[in-house]
């Protein structure tokens, strides 16, 4: 299997292959669910947060006395059926919302969805960007030229950082590091354009 490999003016300079045991994964539709339920889950920070009967100002004094009123007795207004009480069974903000997923199960769901982007032909590279001074129009420039309908994940590597800081400011782009891939990323942009380096370095690391 390969991909095209482009230069950083946009021309077409050749092929990459990619290895079947990442780019060429069979998986079910459950496990990439799963997978991205697992992320979301995780990065989930509860704030809403109600206050019980107990921990309501008030209430040391019956609202009213116990016969004789017509009303139902009560016998304190920190009640959670009283007006200004507690509330019963409220969200609470240390509530864990976090959920497992075994390390095996992640790597392969992480493969299958980067197996039908390649099945779909959505992944393509770029060899490199060197510039003296990075700029967001050659960025943008590039990728007006390569295949891209609407949007697309920019991987780099750690070194490359003159491609990240040109790329971080264009509107239907995303840069990460190639070992930050995540579910969300993939299934929220079109194409996934590597840079050679970030490609090979994330074949190297994970088909190990």
């Amino acid at each position: 299997m390969k991909v095209t490999l482009y230069d950083q003016t946009g021309k077409k300079k050749g092929d990459v292959a990619l290895q079947e045991s990442i780019f060429k994964v069979e998986a079910s539709e459950g496990l990439m669910h799963k997978y991205l339920v697992y992320q979301q889950a995780n990065a989930r920070m509860p704030i809403a947060h109600v206050k019980n009967r107990s921990a309501v100002s008030g209430g040391g004094k019956k609202p009213f006395r116990q016969k004789g009123t017509g009303n139902a007795r009560q016998g304190s207004t920190r009640n959670p059926h009283m007006r200004g009480g507690g509330r019963a069974f409220g969200p609470k903000k240390w509530r864990n919302f976090s959920v497992q997923m075994p390390k095996n199960m992640r790597r392969k769901a992480l493969f299958a969805l980067l197996s039908v982007k390649a099945k779909n032909g959505k992944i393509i590279a770029v060899d490199k960007y060197e510039a003296k001074l990075p700029k967001t129009k050659d960025i943008a420039a590039l990728i007006g030229k390569l295949p891209v309908e609407r949007n697309v994940l920019v991987v780099t590597d750690r070194d490359e950082k003159a491609m990240k800081k040109a790329s971080q400011n264009i509107g239907n782009a995303k840069t990460i590091l190639y070992n930050y891939l995540n579910p969300a990323d993939l299934m929220k942009y079109d194409v996934v354009l590597f840079t050679e380096t970030a490609l090979n370095n994330f074949q190297s690391t994970y088909n190990k």
